[in-house]
């Protein structure tokens, strides 16, 4: 057995970090003499078990201590009579024996039954991981042996362990920037949850793998080569979607496994901002792209602070793939950044400290390269991950997370729609609490209910917290109340109604039909039930109930047919500027017409059209040019109006020529310069011509001439850039 400590020592040493490689062989001999006579339900010797969750943690990069918790971690627990954690600390020191006692279950304490030991369990084990967290990593590491040998326990056990992995341990993973873990977990898990569904995605996973099994490899050089052509420094990954990913998509989204198109993926890593979208364009020129697959979260990042561009491609064997691609300052932040992903699940409140904290323990987990030595950073890794979260536990002791200061209404229908409908009352740690009481972690939360009671009440909405309580609450109202709903919904609409005005009943009720219809719905009683139950606001149908009232009982008089300029006045008074001044008069109806796209400060001419009011050119729009012979008298003399010229807080889409270069980083160097200039781009293509110049019709928003003036100016020192004209080619 020693040769398995030997083992271990052989792998840290490789490392070139400065472990305490005696008291390591100490706590192995501890461990191996505590545990003599013991064996798992395998049939193996029971001192595998500790060795395996040491090598685990030393795979994870931890220090000294931690190597010494995970050899000793089961010790007290199943050895009371030979050691305590007197004895631990005495001969390991505190640090050890405080993660050892973190690890071991309460087995001194009495207990009902197995449930209460199991609850008090996992709540120490929270407690101190706040206090150390170096605790949830030797945790993982003992889960993940535990799943990989879960075999030889009896089915109950193994159905009941891999439910608590997926529910608390592969979630812990994630949120520490375990992915590798995470994803280890959660297949274990799926195995013994799911094990027909697990078998078939791993079949067809077998089966299209080993149809294409070099394509990875030989699509990483493909694109390795190109990019090399092009001066670009990179650095490719290559990975296949794992089988609980893919399980998920099947079986939650709905989707077969020939829809999961990014199965395959290669990662791109560069140096910098603008090789990105480089290669971004060698990668659409190298492969056809699938449609609507696209993703720039680098110019639009998402919420959690990842930045990377995505897009699906079509290999040259007809196989899709997805490609990713990034800075390495990007491709830190998505692996180590668990501060970015916090901040988008729980709230930023801790500022820059905890991201460096966070970001920190990230990379003492997954960057086993690492040349730091774990005791010089351990003391600084004391943090309460789940500050922004609280963890309950129910009478027979699961783990419920809710979000911060949700209460007893939230925990029940968290538990189940029928246990909140039936709610009277709670109690928290044995006490009788208001049901709208804030829960804390930790707390054990027990919800009192009465097969007499008649359902929540409609003040609950108001109370609950979650998305998921309100949303059960409206639907037992929805099915159990229609009737009343129908009334209070009534009610509602009908005091909406009354504030735009008189109308008959008759009159009403077509109002409601055609907002019912509207909205998707059959009949008024179907639009009623959903206003009395919460299902819809009022807000949200207020707008077309005022239309619908509008055109039923206040209709409009139909316009007339604009076919001169003499009726321009008439029109004029029903309607609002809009920035043109038409012969003196402000407010004609006018639309800019899209064969030139006027902008403020350009000459204009207006042109009389046949129903809709007057169009506006510019004066040397080429349609405004063929007019000038044959409808003379329709062109109507125009002008901006004062200060538009200047500005236009919405703007005006202007349209543009670039010809240039054929030169694959065009595009982005026009989109950068766009984005510096806080410019929005509204369109962009571009059309190769035979003589190696390239042509980019554009569209961007622009406030006035001088405004586009300026942008042009900036377009045409981008090197490469020939000309520039308005409008797009034909």
């Amino acid at each position: 057995m020693n040769e398995n400590v030997d083992s271990l020592i052989a792998g840290l040493e490789k490392t070139g970090k400065k472990y305490n490689f005696d008291k390591i062989r100490k706590a192995f001999e501890y461990a191996n003499a505590l545990h003599e006579g013991q064996f798992r339900k395998s049939g193996e010797k029971y001192i595998c078990h500790p060795i395996a969750v040491a090598e685990i943690v030393a795979d994870f990069g931890l220090d000294t201590d931690s190597i010494c918790a995970a050899l000793l971690h089961d010790t007290i627990e199943d050895c009371p009579d030979k050691i305590d954690i007197a004895t631990i600390k005495q001969e390991f020191g505190t640090q050890v024996a405080e993660l050892v006692d973190g690890l071991t279950k309460l087995v001194q304490l009495q207990f009902a039954d197995k449930e209460d030991v199991h609850m008090e369990s996992l709540r120490k084990m929270f407690l101190a991981m706040a206090k150390d967290v170096r605790v949830i990593f030797i945790k993982l590491a003992d889960r993940m042996h535990n799943m990989r040998t879960l075999d030889a326990q009896p089915e109950e056990k193994r159905r009941r362990i891999a439910l608590e992995t997926m529910h608390v341990y592969a979630p812990l993973a994630h949120r520490l920037g375990m992915q590798r873990v995470k994803q280890e977990l959660e297949n274990e898990s799926l195995s013994y949850l799911d094990p027909e569904g697990f078998d078939a995605v791993k079949q067809d996973i077998a089966r299209k793998f080993g149809q294409n099994q070099d394509f990875i490899e030989n699509t990483k050089a493909q694109i390795l080569e190109k990019l090399s052509e092009n001066g670009i420094e990179s650095t490719l990954e290559g990975r296949v979607k794992s089988v609980y990913s893919i399980y998920r998509k099947m079986f939650k989204q709905g989707k077969n496994f020939d829809e999961i198109y990014d199965f395959y993926a290669v990662r791109i890593i560069v140096n910098t901002e603008i090789e990105c979208y480089t290669a971004l364009g060698i990668i659409h020129e190298m492969y056809n792209t699938i449609p609507g697959r696209f993703k720039d979260y680098i110019s639009i990042p998402k919420p959690n602070m990842y930045r990377s561009l995505h897009t699906t491609v079509i290999g040259r064997d007809g196989i899709p793939f997805e490609v990713q691609i990034r800075t390495w300052e990007m491709h830190r932040v998505a692996e180590f950044g668990i501060a970015a992903h916090w901040k988008y699940k729980s709230g930023d409140k801790g500022g820059m400290e905890l991201d460096k904290k966070l970001e920190w323990i990230s990379k003492l987990v997954e960057n086993e390269s690492s040349t730091l030595d774990p005791d010089d950073f351990i003391d600084a890794l004391k943090i309460d991950i789940f500050s922004d979260e609280t963890f309950v536990f129910t009478p027979r002791g699961d783990v419920i997370t809710l979000p911060q200061d949700a209460n007893c209404i939230d925990f029940a229908y968290r538990i189940h729609s029928d246990v909140g409908n039936r709610m009277v009352g709670a109690k928290v740690n044995g006490v009788i609490v208001p049901i709208d009481r804030t829960l804390h972690n930790g707390e054990i939360v027990e919800v009192i209910t009465s097969s007499s009671t008649k359902g929540p009440s409609r003040d609950w909405l108001k109370i609950a917290k979650t998305s998921e309580a309100k949303a059960k609450i409206r639907q037992w109202f929805k099915k159990e109340k229609r009737e009343e709903n129908i009334i209070t919904g009534k009610d509602e609409i009908a005091a909406e109604i009354k504030r735009y005005g008189k109308c008959t009943q008759d009159q009403f009720d077509e109002i409601v039909l055609n907002t019912a219809q509207r909205n998707g719905m059959e009949s008024a009683d179907d639009l009623y039930n959903m206003i009395g139950y919460g299902g819809l606001s009022m807000s949200k149908i207020s707008r077309r109930l005022k239309e619908e009232f509008d055109r039923i009982v206040t209709p409009e008089p139909e316009e007339p047919q604009i076919t001169d300029i003499s009726q321009i006045q008439t029109v004029a008074s029903k309607h609002g500027g809009n920035g043109v001044i038409v012969d003196g008069e402000e407010g004609c109806v006018v639309k800019f017409a899209k064969c030139c796209n006027p902008l403020p400060g350009d000459a204009i001419v207006g042109f009389i059209t046949k129903g809709f009011g007057i169009s506006i050119h510019k004066y040397d729009c080429p349609n405004i040019m063929a007019e000038l012979g044959k409808n003379k008298d329709r062109l109507v003399t125009v002008e901006w109006r004062r200060g538009e010229i200047e500005s236009r807080s919405n703007g005006y889409e202007a349209l543009l020529q670039i010809f240039s270069e054929d030169r694959i980083s065009m595009l982005a160097d026009i989109s950068s310069a766009l984005a510096e200039m806080r410019v929005s781009i509204t369109q962009i293509y571009s059309q190769k011509k035979s003589d190696g110049e390239t042509i980019i019709n554009i569209a961007v928003t622009c406030k006035n001439v001088s405004h586009l003036h300026s942008i042009v100016a900036r377009l045409k020192s981008i090197p490469g850039v020939n000309d520039i004209k308005r409008g797009y080619a034909k």
